[in-house]
């Protein structure tokens, strides 16, 4: 963790500041200002045109000094709750192209490193803690945007995705079978900044129940030709974040991301540190 940290402040300090803060001037509409004219993706604050390609290497560290588990669900022999410390090394490769104006389409694939901590209450036969490594989700989504935004009128989008089986017999990493995601959003630029309003229903096979996934409230403000702010709240049931990232672009097809997200409900995550290189064709 004292490692990522290190890495992320350094990563600050040679950003430019002259370069965040320059004076900026909208080319174009004062309501794309912020995003252009692409649709957007699952990246935060990301947009794609038609006939672009996006690559993006990442790496994301997660950290919770409460994380829920059941020892049932992990292969042991208690059916009862408990909290534990959890951590989390996981290296992302993320792909995006642009067919048409309104059509795009992504594929993300993972590598994790992940440690659950047993308890002190816990009375099953777990170990100490249980440590798993391998392949880690594996998914597709489609993009699609209904309409362009104007200056009266907000954008609207959908995604669907799916979560492919990538771990039939691990527990804390993979899926153990399909996921599906459908959802939808709305987009508006304004003078101060661009927000989007998002909500997606999940379906899990596993399971056999359709419930609510993902919902957040996003905002996003270019800041320079070069810098990008993003704030955001994102949820997923009961597990809450408040999400914070800065993109800033290092020459012209490639931009240093740097992402954080912090729980602020006590089911989500504690603190999940993202940064990459986000490569433009």
């Amino acid at each position: 963790m004292l490692l990522s940290k290190t890495f992320f402040f350094a990563c600050m300090l040679i950003i430019p500041v002259h370069a965040i803060f320059a004076q900026y001037e909208t080319p174009g509409p004062d309501w794309l200002a912020d995003r252009g004219t692409g649709l957007p993706l699952s990246i935060f604050g990301n947009y794609i045109n038609k006939g672009e390609f996006i690559f993006y290497p990442f790496y994301e560290y997660y950290y919770d000094q409460d994380a829920e588990y059941k020892p049932q669900e992990l292969g042991y022999n208690v059916n009862i709750d408990y909290r534990g410390k959890y951590k989390a090394h996981e290296g992302l490769l993320f792909f995006a192209y642009g067919f048409t104006e309104k059509l795009a389409v992504e594929f993300e694939m993972a590598m994790i490193s992940a440690t659950q901590y047993k308890s002190g209450n816990d009375v099953s036969n777990m170990p100490g803690n249980l440590h798993e490594s391998g392949p880690g989700d594996i998914e597709g989504q489609i993009r699609y945007r209904w309409n362009k935004e104007t200056a009266r009128h907000p954008e609207f989008f959908s995604y669907y995705e799916t979560v492919f089986p990538s771990q039939k017999n691990k527990y804390l990493i993979g899926t153990q079978d399909w996921e599906f995601k459908l959802g939808h959003g709305v987009i508006k630029g304004f003078t101060w900044g661009t927000m989007t309003v998002r909500a997606a229903l999940a379906y899990d096979v596993v399971e056999k129940k359709t419930e609510i996934g993902e919902y957040a409230v996003e905002y996003l403000k270019r800041i320079s030709p070069r810098a990008q702010i993003y704030l955001g709240v994102e949820g997923t049931q009961d597990e809450v974040e408040f999400i914070t990232d800065v993109q800033i672009k290092i020459i012209s097809k490639m931009a240093l991301r740097l992402n954080n997200a912090f729980g602020i409900s006590s089911k989500a995550t504690d603190y999940a540190p993202e940064f990459g290189l986000m490569f433009r064709f």
